[in-house]
């Protein structure tokens, strides 16, 4: 509810009625920067370590936004709209395609790669062997230097920094196109080489990056998942569960959308290849663990070892968080900090190791015989050399056996527990959801099998222990719940394991939380990317926002501000905004509002709105920028002072910041519980918050009701964001400001 008096002050003039007086540093006057005590404003230093900085999604209303929104038609909502969905459709395609991409070269280059080894081991075991770990080291030589050269975002899984983007961090290079690039032809090599990781993770980050260009990058997330698992409800909560941290009923129909786009090509794409026109890719790329004709029912016997896996997932999900933490911590302190050739060195020497391990552990282990199959099940016992599946001949004496062991080695997924913590972490793109699996599904099948001999007139089968296994690894490890229960659903097809699969994830998830963090929240951590939880801690009820800033010594900017100035303040401190004053009628120091450093390199870069006159400009000069010129790409470094170079006569003359100016920031009182703060900062996804004295005057009250409004009898949409009139708000703010810095 509005107050009586019906001519609203402009941004600036609002600023000037609610703020109170900032006190002057002795010496510093109108000419020149102020330095300002850090208890009345706060402008933050949101540089990290590690190369990230906060991003900025708060709309800054100066005067290039706010002619834009004066001068769009009421075509202009709509037709945004269907943009949005147009982008939406391009990144499931896109989506798809690349995890096709993906999915073709590595089943394809392991079909090679085996069907290669499975023939010389015939004539001699050693040349076979040789043969095999040269393949590897050849396909990781090939993903490492691709990461280490071309593009050192790729490395990872890349979830973590989508997670902490969203959260409204930017870490350089994470989104760029050299990313996508390297992420995609990285995770080629990495996998089929055969380390002990997954292409999952890199195709949520691969998802991601595809968004980036269409300015989507949620809807990117879901479409990574959805692509990998075929599971597009699971995609759409893995979204909204795990990376996101502001969500929308909007967002959510794009992103399901998005989603249902990336199944039906990869189906499309999935019955191509079954009439074997993609070489040795068949289905076997995408993990589809059908179960649908397995154990129909359970008994209450079975919760009792089926807790006892969501225990052992718990446990072994958090040991395995806290060795990854180790083990990555030493390697980026030690190893890492010595250049590129070792990280080379080091991902082929695992890739060594890792092929040693695979092909000599099989020989330790007897062929068993095949089991009788049905002749319509369409599988192959032994299989095919070269061919993706079960029932792996090798060097079995009969042409019926098999080896349990070459079996698990000899796929593109699979690996176990200590190879893949080993692995996690070197410089090349890794998931952890495949390893994940078979680590669970190995102990839930032990368990299993316990069951079916201690409970034996029970119609238990080994393989939904192994399911529930894999459940409960996961959960404990990345503490995932309802997005992962929905993907296990999904890729088993089978509905009625739900319940179990919820029991194993609550416990495995309450175990693993009794310890440490989820594997992506403490590899964001490890990489300097300051997540904002969803709660602020239990300390902060008992601060306030001055005592969060009280040890910061902020730089302020007059209106009115010299070249050299501005070069000299960009140049001496780090900070990424920067409070703007001007002097009141009484002489005092007034905050007009904010302007961040990235606009300033555009102003300055540009040089158009540079003036020799110390006075305020006019009115005239609005027109010289739109809002797409101060526009960053998605994770670059953006401009440098660096790259700013500037004369002689130049570094002379003023610029006038009211017109880039955000004139209204978010402000607080001083004596705001930090709580408060926290929650208003990350649920609006802020980069700055002013803290002032408490305001002394209110000019008026809004109510749920003074925001619901209606569109008008010109059928035009009014808009909290926009103005009425451009022109007339201008006049305004000139007089405002004028009369202010005349006197």
């Amino acid at each position: 509810m509005l107050s009586g008096d019906h001519d609203l002050p402009d941004g600036i003039g609002m600023a000037r009625l609610a703020w109170t007086r900032l006190p002057t540093a002795d010496g510093a006057g109108a000419e020149g920067p102020v330095p300002v005590p850090a208890s009345p404003s706060s402008a933050g230093y949101e540089l990290f370590a590690g190369g990230v900085e906060s991003l900025d999604y708060e709309v800054i209303e100066n005067y290039a936004y706010r002619e834009e929104q004066a001068q769009r038609s009421k075509f202009w909502v709509p037709y945004y709209v269907m943009l949005k969905w147009l982008f939406s459709l391009l990144i499931g395609v896109g989506t798809g395609l690349a995890a096709i991409f993906i999915n073709l070269a590595v089943e394809n280059f392991s079909g090679w790669k085996y069907a290669a080894t499975f023939a010389i081991i015939q004539h001699s075991y050693f040349v076979g062997f040789f043969v095999y770990v040269v393949f590897n080291l050849a396909l990781v030589f090939s993903s490492v230097y691709i990461v280490t050269h071309f593009a050192p975002a790729a490395a990872g899984s890349g979830i973590p920094e989508i997670k902490g983007y969203l959260n409204g961090v930017d870490t350089h290079g994470i989104l760029l196109f050299r990313t996508l690039v390297g992420k995609i032809f990285g995770s080629i090599g990495s996998v089929g080489g055969g380390l002990a990781l997954g292409k999952e993770g890199p195709l949520v980050h691969t998802g991601a990056c595809i968004a980036s260009l269409l300015g989507q990058v949620t809807c990117g997330c879901a479409a990574g998942v959805a692509a990998a698992f075929r599971a597009p409800v699971g995609g759409v909560l893995f979204a909204l569960e795990e990376v996101t941290s502001w969500w929308r009923s909007h967002l959510m129909w794009r992103v399901f959308f998005t989603s249902a786009v990336v199944a039906v090509v990869v189906r499309s794409a999935m019955n191509w290849c079954k009439s074997g026109k993609c070489g040795h890719f068949g289905s076997g790329g995408f993990i589809i663990w059908d179960i649908s004709g397995g154990q129909e029912d359970y008994s209450y016997q079975e919760l009792l070892p089926m807790a006892i896996i969501g225990v052992i997932g718990g446990l072994l999900g958090a040991l395995f968080n806290q060795l990854t933490l180790y083990i990555t911590k030493w390697r980026r302190t030690y190893l890492h900090k010595k250049g590129k050739r070792v990280k080379i060195f080091e991902a082929c020497l695992i890739s060594l190791i890792t092929s040693t391990i695979s092909f000599v552990l099989p020989l330790m282990r007897k062929c068993s015989p095949c089991p009788q199959l049905e002749t319509n099940s369409g599988i192959e016992c032994p299989r095919p050399p070269g061919t993706d599946g079960n029932f792996v001949n090798f060097y079995c004496s009969k042409d019926n056996e098999y080896n349990d062991l070459a079996t698990i080695f000899f796929n593109s997924q699979v690996m176990f527990y200590s190879l893949a913590v080993v692995t996690f972490g070197t410089a090349v793109p890794a998931g952890q959801f495949v390893p994940g699996i078979m680590i669970g599904s190995t102990y839930g099948r032990l368990v299993g099998m316990f069951v079916v001999k201690f409970y034996k007139k029970l119609n238990v089968e080994e393989g939904t222990y192994a399911l529930l296994g894999a459940a409960s690894f996961l959960g404990g490890s990345m503490r995932m719940t309802v997005s992962l229960c929905v993907i296990m659903v999904e890729i088993t097809n089978n509905l009625k394991l739900l319940p179990l699969i919820m029991l194993v994830l609550l416990i495995s998830k309450a175990v693993g939380d009794f310890f440490n963090e989820g594997l992506y929240e403490v590899q964001a951590q490890l990489r300097g990317i300051p997540l904002l939880d969803s709660r602020p801690k239990q300390v902060m009820r008992n601060m306030s926002a001055k005592d969060a800033c009280k040890n910061q010594k902020v730089v302020s900017l007059p209106r009115v501000s010299r070249i050299v100035d501005i070069i000299s303040v960009l140049r001496s401190n780090k900070h990424n905004g920067f409070p703007v004053v001007d002097r009141g009628q009484n002489g005092e120091s007034l905050v007009i509002g904010l302007i961040l450093r990235s606009h300033l390199l555009v102003l300055l870069q540009s040089k158009v709105d540079f003036q020799n006159s110390p006075f305020p400009c006019g009115p005239g000069i609005l027109n010289r920028h739109n809002t797409s010129d101060f526009v960053k790409p998605p994770s670059s470094k953006g401009k440098s002072i660096d790259d700013i170079h500037l004369t002689e006569d130049e570094l002379g003359l003023y610029l006038d910041l009211a017109p880039f100016l955000n004139p209204s920031p978010y402000i607080v009182p001083e004596d705001m519980s930090l709580a408060k703060v926290y929650n208003l900062f990350r649920q609006l996804g802020l980069r700055h918050i002013f803290v002032v004295p408490r305001p002394s005057r209110v000019v008026g009250l809004i109510t749920r009701q003074d925001l619901l409004l209606e569109e008008n009898g010109n059928n035009v949409t009014t808009e909290l964001q926009s103005t009425s009139g451009s022109a007339e708000w201008q006049n305004a703010q000139w007089q405002h400001t004028s009369g202010a810095s005349s006197s």
